[in-house]
């Protein structure tokens, strides 16, 4: 149990790929940091299960020297051992949530890739994020049974500023920004230097809806060729 969920609300339990450390170092001392671990160490004190165990671990995996796409997510799942601290990613052996597995048919339909084997990586999107995809939720944490339970708390300040530093980098990266709260976060990225692509979130009460089907957006293949077409790819 403890595996799945948040022990303690101590940043220095949280590892980060060097990049990101003065950004995070920056956010947990200021006030609205402060004010944020405060919350989540009274959350814990009543006996609140929270989760992810890990709640920077996108920024763990994905260093930001590695980044080439960043896909936005809205905040963690909320049901118990599915959260894994990346966006739209379970852990091993965790049954797929319908919006992962509408990415997966996606990815099938776009670029002829099945999905992975279950249990193992299942719906684990832990090669992505270790191959320069940050998958980035706008809320770091939740509650159990009770999604967007930590909106608004502080943690978008932070993610917010990661944006900004991936948008300020030197290298283009392609944003896949998929519903309207990614879309909101379109004003952090400078379109001229980046390639951004919009779609209704695939989820299934929006997947196959207008003005941008999920299903059939093809984003996978446009990231493939914008990927294989930057200078220096080889991969």
């Amino acid at each position: 149990m403890s595996a799945t969920q948040l022990q303690s609300a101590d940043p220095s339990q949280w590892p980060v790929a060097p990049g990101w450390q003065p950004l995070v170092d920056e956010f947990f001392g200021s006030s609205v940091g402060q004010k944020l671990l405060a919350f989540l160490r009274q959350r814990l004190e009543a006996g609140a299960v929270i989760f992810p165990p890990q709640p920077l671990r996108a920024l763990q995996l994905t260093p930001p020297d590695s980044i080439r796409i960043v896909i936005l997510g809205q905040d963690p799942y909320h049901g118990r051992g599915q959260a894994e601290g990346l966006a739209f990613s379970v852990a091993p052996g965790v049954a797929l949530p319908p919006s992962l597995r509408n990415i997966f048919k996606e990815l099938e339909r776009d670029l002829g890739v099945p999905p992975p084997p279950f249990p193992d990586p299942g719906g684990s999107l832990v090669k992505w994020a270790t191959h320069g995809v940050l998958l980035l939720n706008t809320c770091l944490t939740v509650e159990e049974g009770q999604p967007a339970s930590h909106s608004g708390r502080g943690w978008e300040v932070l993610t917010d500023a990661v944006i900004r530093h991936v948008a300020q980098g030197e290298r283009p990266v392609m944003f896949m920004l998929w519903g309207s709260h990614a879309q909101s976060k379109r004003a952090l990225i400078d379109a001229g230097r980046h390639k951004i692509l919009v779609a209704n979130h695939p989820s299934p009460l929006s997947a196959l809806r207008p003005p941008i089907p999920f299903i059939g957006c093809g984003h996978f293949g446009q990231a493939r060729a914008w990927r294989d077409g930057q200078p220096g790819a080889s991969n």
